[in-house]
């Protein structure tokens, strides 16, 4: 039975998420890419001086909204719960691992259904993946593969990850001389501050209480069907992208010359496979992590600080993609991560039996 009030806030989330994906984009961030938590986490990092990519270099207001969204709503609504401790270690490479996939594919779960949305043909191999790897995940669920319990309690350092988000988002005002910005390329594309930070903390208030998550719905879906609101508040998504493409006049369908991708299908199928299958082992796609960490869950935390080591080694070893294709260090490293998920998957079913 769908509660009313669970059913609308999800629905609201996802239109939200699909308007203001467009609606970004508009207002300057790069096209097709309005929000892209993995795209964001490489251009912070970059920010940072993790990565030395100039084109790549902007601390993204949206990241720091998202999280500091969801841990005002929790603190708010008293949902922040501090807990951690399930195999800490394995979630930290499991995060530098799915933006690995991430930056192969060229974008996160969000901006593969912007990319789709916007008439990019190039990203139904990159869904068809997705949907794999969510599937192989399940399996994996069903077969007994399932990180160690979480424990609760102050000690396990939940209020970490909302200060340093407080922290970045005094750097972005303050601008200290180590702070660095791109002057071209997709870094140099943004939309004001000030709007960029609404949308963030407005998004991360939102999905801190609907519990939207791109993966967790294909999940949801696989699992129950149609019982649940995680559904549609995909399907009002895909639905408020589509119509705000249009209304924009930034729907273009074709598969050739679209803005952030390349045209080699399969590692953008295993990119986004890899990403599905590390999303359902770890309880949520690149999104819903940085939410999860803004309540309190410093297991989700810690899968935040991997995707910023991932998103800054992607940059600084070339594995993420460009319009011309996928590079070596690309495939080598979509392939050690499948290698790392199948051992973590062997190593976790034999713990839960």
């Amino acid at each position: 039975m769908i509660r009313n009030r669970d059913f609308w806030l999800v629905v609201a989330s996802g239109l939200l998420l699909g308007v203001l994906g467009v609606m970004l984009s508009v207002w300057g961030n790069p096209e097709n890419s309005g929000i892209c938590v993995s795209c964001f986490i490489e251009n912070s990092a970059g920010a940072l001086g993790f990565h030395d990519n100039q084109r790549m270099q902007y601390l993204r207001p949206e990241l720091i909204g998202f999280v500091l969204g969801s841990f005002l709503s929790a603190l708010l609504f008293r949902d922040f719960r501090s807990r951690g401790g399930s195999a800490p270690l394995s979630r930290l490479f499991l995060g530098m691992f799915m933006i690995f996939g991430c930056a192969v594919f060229i974008g996160c779960p969000i901006k593969l259904l912007l990319r789709l949305t916007a008439g990019d043909l190039t990203a139904v191999a990159g869904v068809a993946g997705l949907v794999a790897g969510v599937w192989v995940g399940l399996k994996g669920l069903a077969h007994g593969v399932e990180l160690v319990p979480q424990s609760s309690g102050k000690a396990n350092g939940s209020l970490l990850i909302p200060g340093l988000f407080m922290l970045l988002l005094l750097f972005f005002i303050v601008r200290p001389g180590f702070l660095l910005f791109s002057s071209q390329g997709g870094g140099a594309q943004f939309a004001p501050w000030p709007i960029a930070l609404t949308v963030g903390l407005g998004l991360g208030v939102l999905a801190q209480r609907s519990r939207f998550c791109i993966t967790g719905s294909i999940r949801n879906f696989m699992l129950m069907g149609l019982r649940v609101p995680a559904l549609w508040g995909l399907l009002a998504f895909v639905a408020a992208a589509l119509g705000a493409n249009l209304i924009s006049g930034r729907f273009n369908l074709g598969l050739y010359g679209q803005p952030g991708a390349h045209l080699e299908h399969l590692w953008s199928f295993l990119g986004m496979g890899l990403v599905g299958w590390i999303s359902v082992i770890i309880g949520g796609c690149p999104f819903r992590q940085l939410i999860k960490a803004g309540e309190g869950d410093a297991d989700a935390g810690l899968v935040v600080i991997g995707m910023f080591i991932g998103g800054a080694l992607s940059q600084s070893w070339g594995i993420a993609s460009t319009a011309a294709g996928v590079s070596l260090y690309g495939k080598v490293s979509i392939l050690m991560g499948l290698g790392l998920v199948v051992l973590a998957s062997i190593i976790y079913r034999e713990r839960t039996l």
